[in-house]
């Protein structure tokens, strides 16, 4: 016997191998479960959740379609558009390997691009020959003048620049779907803020300068701690339900807000421009290292990532009925903040606060291939990686001479893009904006 959607939910059925899959992007209701809400409490979830004109209709509690989804919209191949004019399974794969293709090319052209510029001029063909030369040929990187600058300084900040907006965008599309809401994004659960304070007490304590690797461990060290107090202090009747860790990450990262705060106020003045700048988001202390480590762990987080997306998809139908088709929700939700936290502190020890990445990448791409994580997850990589590649090119050409920070260029793109977003959410869902 089938039963409503949950509240604010809207079903992608896709056909995979026979099955009915369901992609979503949706807010949860307060209880987490079937429940019918409030009036006001279905027009905040209308408001919030992606506005692209689907049918929503019911959905059985095992997984396959209901009454109110047509027979005909699930199954079909070819990518043939259903009776309401929607794309299928089939144009959506051709749309993800379409837009895959244009981001690998667009990665590629960053590197080139980023390799290039510098106080030091070089040509794209300098950069191709000095990767043939040295990563093939066996090449000393410091035996010569160019070689040394781009081995030494431009690939390892460009590996950095793109592994770090990798992990940013990925974390951000777990988060996403974990919260079936498309404005949501890594900060909520405290990760950066954590991050902030670690960094901030360690630079007023004086160890980043005498140790630099203190500043890095810190920050990751305490992203994992403030997300693990918001983990504990959400959790009620054993289980934390999406509201619960909203409100909590909020709270917390007030109090962790005010406790930067005050360690710039404890500090010097050399400690106090040290996190300010910190919490703008820099690449500047890019090391082979640094880039090493990012890179171990993002693969890490990735495959995790990978491992779990389609269970993220079914939590959209509400705790309920994903328990009921068999997920573990639980522990599902556990390890997909397991992972966000990870990826997002790694980041943020080795590169600082950069924000907007983990939510406009994302919700941009649902726009183009829709909401599955199974397309999202490895496609916000690549689109993480361009779209920081891009901003530290910005970050090092706008001013000669002069290394700006990398977050004011993804807050300048992210708010006015997230405000247009916003905008088209309210008119799709019927709210006058």
């Amino acid at each position: 016997m089938s039963s409503p959607a949950a509240p604010g939910l809207r079903s992608f059925p896709e056909d995979q191998g026979g099955r009915t899959h369901y992609g979503a992007s949706a807010v949860a209701s307060p209880t987490d479960d079937d429940a019918a809400p409030s009036s006001a409490t279905r027009r905040a979830g209308a408001v919030l959740t992606d506005a692209v004109p689907v049918s929503a209709g019911r959905v059985s509690s095992g997984g396959g379609p209901g009454p109110g989804i047509p027979g005909d919209a699930v199954g079909r191949q070819g990518g043939q558009p259903g009776p309401h004019g929607r794309p299928h399974a089939g144009s959506r794969r051709t749309r993800a390997l379409i837009t895959a293709a244009a981001l690998c090319a667009a990665l590629v052209l960053v590197v080139l691009v980023s390799s290039s510029l510098g106080q030091f001029s070089t040509t794209p063909g300098q950069v191709l020959d000095s990767l043939l030369r040295v990563a093939l040929g066996g090449a000393d990187p410091l035996a010569d003048r160019l070689d040394a600058t781009l081995w030494t300084i431009r690939f390892p900040r460009t590996a950095l620049a793109l592994l770090v907006g990798a992990c940013l965008a990925v974390a951000g599309t777990v988060m996403q779907g974990l919260f079936a809401n498309p404005l949501a994004e890594p900060s909520i659960i405290g990760v950066s803020a954590g991050a902030s304070v670690g960094a901030g007490l360690v630079i007023v304590a004086g160890a980043a300068t005498t140790l630099p690797w203190t500043l890095p461990a810190a920050a990751f060290t305490g992203a994992l701690l403030v997300t693990a107090l918001v983990w504990s202090l959400s959790r009620t009747g054993g289980r934390a339900v999406v509201l619960a860790l909203v409100l909590t990450g909020i709270a917390i990262n007030a109090v962790a807000g005010a406790a930067t705060s005050f360690l710039v106020f404890l500090g010097d003045t050399s400690s106090r421009e040290q996190i300010i700048f910190w919490q703008m988001g820099t690449l500047s202390n890019a090391t082979w290292q640094s880039a090493g480590i990012t890179a171990v762990v993002f693969l890490a987080g990735l495959l995790g990532c990978l491992a779990i997306r389609g269970r993220i998809d079914v939590l959209a139908l509400g705790d309920r009925s994903a328990s009921a088709m068999g997920i573990p929700v639980e522990r599902l939700r556990l390890l997909a903040i397991l992972l966000v936290c990870v990826l997002t502190g790694v980041a943020v020890a080795f590169a600082g606060v950069i924000s907007f990445v983990g939510l406009i990448v994302p919700h941009t791409l649902r726009l183009v291939v829709g909401p599955s994580q199974r397309h999202l997850v490895p496609l916000s990589a690549l689109g993480g990686a361009v779209l920081l590649g891009l901003a530290d090119i910005a970050a090092r050409t706008v001013i000669p001479f002069a290394d700006l920070p990398v977050g004011v260029f993804t807050a300048l793109v992210g708010g006015p893009l997230f405000l247009v977003l916003l905008r088209r959410t309210l008119r799709g869902s019927g709210v006058q904006a």
